[in-house]
């Protein structure tokens, strides 16, 4: 089937399901052009701090995109309320497959006939979840990394996804200051995470087996890459129990890869230290 494209986009908001650390950063790059944006959770904690980071980092974003503008973001608990005549929706809640086709299931049903329905899935393909989708052509991967910091994302079909909206995304996505990449086959991690996915379960590897430490790793990563921020420190801002999901996954597909890595994260979920988020992962934060 073929999909009929959404109009007046410009002058359509965008919904993003999900306000954790990538939720709010994806609404972030979306509020840069003078428009709306929604942001859907049940967790009037998580909405309230989506808020602030928007409204505290919109203006200087925004002024570093050409024609940028700063918009709105707006909170609710109402799904319906968040997909009202939105023409593109972002999923981004967590990395669980039961939850991603409960979400989709009802995307499907409540968002409007031309709106574009995405998963900002870091490690599942949008194939994996729209078993209960019935219009499987306007479901797509759009995976972002860490905005405003890093604004590449990639983009990837479901198996179905009409092609004009990746056309339509390759061409519109710049203007919100993300820049898309196109998968042209299926592939768990899509491209730059598997790269990513490769070096940080090496230095995952390199700890778990007594080599060296998580400061030093990042110490070395930091004088030869001339980059801010090592492996675990990155870690601990995505999560590390959304590092831990993405690896059992990889795991499950490719059963040859080591045990250490997931062993040495397990040990600190377990204990609750998942990084930035709660104050302690492999380094210690204040607030």
């Amino acid at each position: 089937m073929t999909f009929t494209l959404p109009t007046g986009i410009h002058d359509r908001p965008v919904a993003v399901i999900g306000a954790g650390t990538l939720g709010r950063r994806i609404a972030l790059m979306f509020a840069t052009r003078g428009g709306l944006v929604r942001v859907y959770d049940k967790s009037q904690q998580a909405g309230d701090a989506a808020r602030s980071y928007v409204e505290e980092h919109v203006a200087e974003v925004a002024a570093g995109i050409e024609g940028g503008t700063p918009g709105r973001v707006a909170i609710t608990d109402d799904m319906a309320e968040a997909l009202r005549d939105a023409w593109l929706v972002v999923e981004a809640v967590p990395e669980r497959l039961d939850l991603k086709k409960e979400i989709f299931g009802r995307l499907d049903q409540e968002a409007g006939p031309d709106t574009i329905l995405a998963s900002n899935s870091s490690s599942y393909a949008t194939g994996e979840f729209i078993e209960r989708v019935s219009r499987p052509e306007r479901v797509l991967n759009m995976h972002f990394y860490m905005p405003p910091q890093q604004v590449a994302i990639d983009l990837m079909s479901d198996g179905h996804t009409d092609p004009g909206i990746l056309d339509l995304l390759k061409r519109e996505l710049p203007g919100f200051g993300v820049f898309p990449f196109v998968a042209h086959r299926e592939s768990t991690g899509f491209i730059f995470n598997r790269v990513w996915a490769a070096i940080k379960r090496e230095a995952l590897a390199v700890v778990a087996e007594g080599v060296s430490t998580p400061e030093d790793v990042d110490a070395m990563w930091r004088i030869n890459m001339g980059l801010a921020a090592g492996p675990f420190r990155m870690m601990d801002q995505v999560g590390l129990d959304v590092v831990l999901d993405i690896e059992n996954h990889y795991a499950r597909e490719r059963p040859y890869l080591p045990e250490g890595p997931r062993q040495l994260l397990r040990k600190y979920v377990e204990a609750g230290h998942l990084g930035v988020k709660s104050g302690q992962g492999f380094y210690a934060y204040d607030g």
